[in-house]
């Protein structure tokens, strides 16, 4: 008897996904951002909500922390989404959920300074 013969088809074997992708769900999970003129933010959540946030006055505050560095609407243009939160460079984030609920009551948000 001689050696069986060992062949391979890639497509018969390829991998499947077996961890399906991860998907926001929570109500609170932000979907889409745009800064608009004035230190402001266009958002739309998971669940269709959308609405404004004024963040002037946080970023202007003289205890902006962090967020003095948006000051610069260069810097505050960069922003972007990084797992359902509003984020810019260096980790600055507002908190999503807290967005969410105020305007869901009152269409805007204006984070305390």
């Amino acid at each position: 008897m001689g050696a069986m013969p060992v062949t391979s088809d890639a497509q018969d074997h390829s991998t499947v996904e077996i961890v399906p992708g991860i998907r926001p769900v929570a109500p609170w999970r932000v979907v889409s951002v745009d800064a608009l003129e004035g230190f402001r933010l266009k958002v739309r959540f998971v669940d269709g909500l959308e609405g404004l946030v004024h963040m002037k006055d946080l970023i202007r505050s003289n205890r902006a922390g962090v967020f003095a560095s948006l000051r610069d609407p260069a810097v505050f243009a960069q922003v972007h989404l990084a797992m359902g939160a509003v984020t810019w460079p260096g980790g600055i984030d507002v908190a999503p959920d807290a967005m969410h609920d105020e305007i869901e009551r009152h269409g805007e948000w204006t984070p305390a300074p």
